[in-house]
């Protein structure tokens, strides 16, 4: 919760001000009762309705303040509130870009999108009631009972012996409600993941015929946090319902023998309603601290889960050396071996090569053979539990993490564009490429004529994750990315596998003689797109069984033989 709480050090002026003015209102709020009681016993007694006229317009008088300064408290209780989630959201959102692909992998996307929204508003929302009551509510209740002791310090005597059965109340519902609403996020995590897979694969589901299923899961779990929620909403109605009998039980207490006092003298009956209405803002103020406390039962527990994401330290320690792309040596794996948290088996086992600059590395194998963990260890995307990995030289986990990212132009295996124009998307890899740089980028990825088809051509806006275009049109654009960036490594994780033959093999030509210098690695299925590579690395379930030029492959590796013929066959 620390974590939280120096997202409030900016604000100190709201924090102040704001329950300052409040208690102000608060301070003329329990003026109101003893002008009644003047009312009642000096005008109205005496029938002298020039006094009961000043009175009341006293009374309007510190309505009117009262309103002001609780509006002032209001503003304040904004500004801070709002600016604080402002802060916090910016702070989570940086911070979840900082973590290494095992925390987010551990974490998981759904979670951290309702973190970073439901949970951040939650947070806010006591804030912003914290600034507003915390102080009026306690303030008004302790004013009131002073008050109420300068009236009458024996029947104030019977609100002390409701107040234990309040703060028992109080109490039992805050421990009952705080782990309720924890689960009851953790549930709606849950309900994230699921509209989120569904609107990603909404044309398999329709392609399958899936809709009546996927409702009806949908709708249980919406059911089962619907019940959730209702548990712990009926514990929570109980609060305000038993704060109102115990105090209204007081209040009767309070009538009933401040009426004999009245009898006996002891009391006025200006006195008597004053001491009613003191017990009234106390029933009101319970009832405010009652909601407050519920409020901040929320808040707390999303901000517990906030700060459990702040609180996440990456695995992966930014270095201090920069990479030197005019190093002889491009990449080079030492008896590399990985494997992803969680999984008992490694995804990569001794793993060892070295690839000069400006050649062209070739990966193959069978699915799920370890050719896209391999070249996510290169731009550091994890790192190597045992081996080292090294880029133009130096060890990766020794690089300043941009400076690598830099050099490195990277195109995932599933082809991910942003909702914006063409040139945004381009933009991506380098916020200054020039127009020329693009138009070449796009040249080199047989992009060009997708671009000038369009509408508005590179200013055409695409439509989130690029759904207007086909998969082999999303695969060009996001290799013009990379291009664009100008990198001195360039991945392609399998990125040309929705492209036909003539297609991939112009790309391959583009690369080959328009990037001269630049260091390629293809992971590819397609024996044909590696046959001209420097170096083809053969996985079969994480062990490099073979690696070598395409001749060489076809007289010692029997796996690669294999895929070669069944291809060509």
């Amino acid at each position: 919760m620390q974590h939280l709480l120096r997202f409030l050090k900016p604000y100190k002026k709201e924090l102040f001000l704001g329950p300052f003015f409040k208690l102000l209102e608060a301070v003329f709020e329990l003026f109101v009762p003893v002008v009644m009681a003047k009312i009642i016993d000096n005008g109205i007694a005496n029938g002298d309705t020039a006094y009961i006229g000043r009175m009341c317009g006293l009374i309007v008088l510190l309505g009117v303040c009262g309103l002001g300064f609780a509006l002032t408290c209001q503003y304040f209780a904004a500004r801070c509130a709002y600016s604080y989630g402002r802060d916090l959201r910016d702070a989570v959102f940086r911070h979840i870009g900082r973590l290494s692909c095992t925390e987010l992998d551990r974490l998981g996307t759904s979670t951290l999108i309702t973190r970073i929204t439901t949970d951040v508003t939650a947070s806010q929302q006591g804030v912003n009631m914290f600034i507003r009551l915390a102080s009026r509510a306690p303030f008004l209740v302790m004013g009131a009972i002073v008050m109420t002791f300068v009236i009458d310090w024996q029947l104030s005597l019977l609100f002390l012996a409701v107040a234990p059965l309040l703060g028992l109340v109080l109490w039992v519902v805050t421990r009952k409600t705080i782990p309720m609403y924890g689960r009851n996020q953790q549930k709606l995590d849950g309900i994230s993941r699921h509209t989120g897979e569904d609107l990603v694969g909404v044309r398999v589901i329709r392609a399958f015929s899936r809709q009546k299923q996927e409702a009806s899961a949908f709708q249980d779990e919406c059911t089962d946090l619907e019940r959730s929620m209702l548990s712990a909403g009926r514990i929570a109605a109980l609060l305000d319902p038993m704060t109102f009998l115990l105090m209204d039980l007081g209040i009767v207490a309070v009538l009933w023998f401040g009426g004999g006092h009245v009898d006996t003298g002891r009391l006025s009956q200006g006195d008597l309603t004053a001491f009613a209405n003191y017990m009234n803002q106390i029933l009101l103020a319970g009832v405010q601290l009652a909601n407050l406390i519920q409020i901040l039962t929320k808040a707390q527990a999303s901000s517990l889960r906030i700060a459990q994401v702040l609180e996440t330290e990456t695995s992966m320690q930014d270095g201090t050396s920069v990479p030197d792309p005019s190093a002889p040596e491009a990449i080079a794996f030492e008896d590399v071996s990985f494997g992803y948290a969680g999984s008992g088996d490694a995804a990569l086992s001794h793993i060892s090569f070295t690839l000069q600059k400006g050649q062209t590395l070739g990966i193959i194998g069978g699915t799920g053979s370890g050719k896209s963990t391999l070249v996510r260890l290169i731009d550091r995307s994890y790192d190597a539990t045992e081996g080292r990995v090294r880029v133009f030289g130096q060890d990766v986990r020794e690089m300043q993490e941009r400076p690598l990212r830099r050099l490195i132009g990277s195109v995932p295996q599933k082809a991910v564009l942003f909702s914006g124009t063409v040139t945004e998307n381009l933009r991506v890899a380098d916020a200054d490429a020039s127009e020329e740089t693009m138009r070449t980028a796009l040249e080199i990825a047989q992009a060009a004529e997708i671009v000038d088809r369009l509408p508005f051509g590179m200013q055409t806006r695409l439509m989130q994750g690029g759904r207007d275009l086909s998969g082999g049109q999303k695969q060009r654009l996001t290799i013009a990315r990379a291009l664009a960036g100008r990198p001195a490594v360039l991945i392609l994780d399998d990125s040309m596998s929705a492209l036909d033959y003539a297609t991939d093999a112009a790309l391959r030509r583009a690369l080959e003689t328009r990037c001269e210098g630049m260091t390629k690695v293809i992971v590819s299925q397609r024996a044909t797109s590696l046959m001209h590579a420097d170096l083809i690395l053969v996985l079969d379930d994480g062990v490099c069984v073979g690696q070598g030029t395409h001749e060489a492959l076809l007289e010692s590796c029997e796996v690669y033989r294999e895929i070669y013929e069944t291809q060509m066959a």
